[in-house]
């Protein structure tokens, strides 16, 4: 059991949400959700979880909805999660602790300067001034190549099959979304790219079993030259 203060671990993480554009109202229903469920079991290290009942605590109604969320939070290193895929079986959580130094680095009140529990903190100032002066540096609105994309997905552990086929298809409509809005992180839409693969692959699963199962549950494949 991890030793978590409730109030420090929420006012830390409002505090990092409050950071980062790229969460949306559905992200932190369902990150609170999920902190409620870790409260529920009294601060495991890790806990298992029933979708159902994420969605419930969460008010998400779709399953896409869902599983896009909760694996944008992983990506994002909020949390850690590993789908069972087995419904016998709920998905692996592990949440990381916000309310100490163990937790994720966390940008401060400017007022705060200097250590707080054993936290070092940095003005936001010099954050913000050395964003700046770095700009030029990070620039990642598209790749320099295609061989920079497939070091990239191999480092996410995906094929070089998928890289090229991210690479042609943003490379042919001028790196834009929907071939109209200029990318700005060609990272994060490589990894949206990415798990909307793994939902697709996941939802051509389902018909696949189902088609291979009727009403009954007995199998479609059966060799009735078989005895009874």
């Amino acid at each position: 059991m991890e030793q978590v203060n409730y109030i420090k671990h929420l006012n830390a993480v409002f505090l990092q949400f409050s950071k980062d554009s790229r969460l949306n109202p559905t992200h932190i229903s369902l990150y609170v959700a999920l902190f409620q469920l870790w409260n529920n079991y009294h601060f495991p290290t890790e806990f298992y979880i029933n979708r159902e009942e994420a969605m419930r605590f969460s008010k998400i109604g779709s399953k896409t909805t869902y599983h896009r969320c909760i694996k944008e939070l992983h990506h994002w290193k909020y949390l850690l999660y590993e789908p069972s895929h087995n419904p016998f079986k709920g998905s692996r959580i592990k949440m990381f602790n916000f309310g100490t130094s163990d937790g994720q680095a966390l940008y401060p009140n400017p007022t705060n300067i200097g250590t707080s529990n054993g936290q070092a903190v940095v003005s936001i100032n010099k954050h913000i001034q050395t964003g700046k002066n770095k700009a030029n540096d990070t620039k990642l609105d598209q790749p320099k190549n295609e061989n920079e994309v497939i070091d990239f997905f191999e480092k996410e552990n995906w094929p070089e099959l998928e890289a090229k086929k991210f690479y042609n298809h943003y490379q042919g409509i001028g790196w834009k979304v929907g071939g109209k809005t200029k990318i700005v992180d060609w990272h994060a839409t490589a990894r949206n790219w990415m798990i909307k693969a793994e939902e697709l692959k996941e939802e051509k699963t389902m018909v696949a079993v189902s088609q291979n199962t009727d009403n009954l549950k007995t199998s479609s494949n059966k060799n009735y030259n078989e005895p009874l």
